[in-house]
């Protein structure tokens, strides 16, 4: 007979019972009783299990409100809020990395000109990533501070300070400030950005549009797109940078804020957007990793050290000014020679070693050169300072190879010249 058979709860005698003699019956009670005790037992086991664990959860209730739990009582686990609603992250996030990022305001005309410095102040941001003998480090875009005659930091409170260039590197679009460090208690953290997962949610915070301290928020798109770029801006694109797709909103003025996790950690730089009609949600930001190999040269060097070639050139099919057939005649070209780099000033090493005007390089250590783009990828990603480097060129129709020494590149050159 189980514990909730029904005969357990009846109240009726059974006529078997009452058939009995007294013997029986007498004998019969005896069993009764000791039937009921055994169940009476089994009974205030299972009242006291239950009401211990009724006990337990209401405490658990009371101690713990539900926003701090970490699962459902069901499942026997405890649910934490900031792992269950992503809003609830983002605000977290946003208010560790909040305090490291700036506005910069960079005054183009002369500070004397009081009148003039709203009007010719270009915006941008900055994160403070590094505290070191009262100063204080901001990694910003380099074209955030170009042609500047008077940087002005504010501080998340409001606070304006002034700020000088440590370093900057166009190639990458990276620049480094430094300022006074009084007051400064809070510096980034930096994450890693080659483990970013497509859709992970990011962060922006910036100051678009001289809005300062603003956050906003997407995903990434892409964690490794590579985009054309033209350095001096001549439509002719020129070198290759690898980025972070977002579709967080970045405006004019975010370009050197943070892009950040879920964790507050800072995964990279912002740097542009692609603004053009019927185009919507494409920012892009340089990658922590590359923005730190970039940032510790500027501290240490003011300038990112690259090997030097000395040419000022022009791609032979560039497209925006292309070779007529006069001009390819003149250069007495094989008709099988396509592509190449047309040399129009040689300077340093290139000179030393004899490379000339309207030389066509097409060959460097016996590795095709298509453009100027592959010219300066070889060179920065292959070469180092102080190597040899073997050109194939083209002379008044002939085939010829020079030997180059590269050296480091003296910092009055313009960046067009490789």
């Amino acid at each position: 007979m189980g514990l909730f058979d029904d005969d357990f709860y009846s109240t009726k005698v059974s006529r078997r019972l009452t058939r009995r003699t007294n013997t029986d019956s007498s004998r019969w009670s005896s069993g009764a009783k000791k039937r009921w005790s055994l169940s009476t037992f089994q009974i205030s086991l299972i009242c006291s299990v239950l009401s211990a664990v009724v006990a337990v959860l209401l405490y658990s209730f009371i101690a713990s409100p539900p926003s701090k739990m970490q699962g459902g009582a069901l499942n026997g686990s405890l649910l934490h809020k900031t792992d269950s609603d992503p809003y609830e992250r983002i605000v977290q996030a946003a208010a560790k990395v909040r305090p490291t990022v700036v506005s910069i305001l960079n005054h183009q005309a002369d500070p004397s000109a009081k009148a003039q410095l709203d009007e010719d102040a270009a915006l941008g941001s900055g994160v403070i990533f590094k505290k070191a003998e009262n100063k204080a480090y901001i990694i910003t875009n380099a074209h955030v501070i170009t042609d500047t005659k008077d940087l002005e930091i504010v501080t998340v409170d409001g606070e304006s300070r002034t700020a000088t260039v440590v370093g900057m590197d166009q190639v990458s679009d990276l620049a480094v400030l430094e300022m006074d460090a009084d007051g400064i208690s809070t510096v980034a953290e930096m994450g890693d950005s080659k483990g970013l997962r497509l859709g992970e949610t990011v962060i922006a915070i910036g100051n678009p549009l001289g809005l300062g301290d603003t956050l906003t928020s997407g995903i990434v798109s892409y964690p490794n797109r590579i985009i054309p770029v033209s350095l001096n801006q001549d439509g002719v694109y020129d070198w290759e940078q690898e980025v972070i797709q977002t579709d967080a909103a970045i405006n004019e003025g975010n370009s050197g804020g943070a892009l950040v996790n879920l964790n507050g950690q800072v995964i990279g730089i912002n740097t542009m957007k692609i603004s053009d009609t019927g185009v919507e949600g494409i920012g892009f930001a340089i990658p922590v990793d590359d923005v730190m190999r970039t940032v510790n040269n500027l501290i240490e060097h003011g300038k990112v050290i690259r090997p030097y070639l000395g040419v000022y050139s022009l791609d032979l099919n560039n497209p925006y000014a292309p070779l007529t057939d006069e001009q390819r005649k003149e250069l007495k070209l094989p008709a099988d020679i396509t592509e190449g780099v047309l040399v129009l000033e040689a300077h340093g090493p290139a000179e030393q070693a004899g490379i000339k005007l309207n030389d066509v390089i097409t060959e460097l250590d016996h590795k095709p050169v298509e453009s100027t783009l592959s010219l300066r990828k070889y060179l920065y990603e292959v070469k180092k300072v102080g190597e040899e480097m073997d050109v194939t060129l083209y002379r008044e129709g002939k085939e010829m190879n020079l030997t180059v020494t590269l050296t480091d590149k003296p910092a009055e050159e313009a960046e067009a010249q490789k």
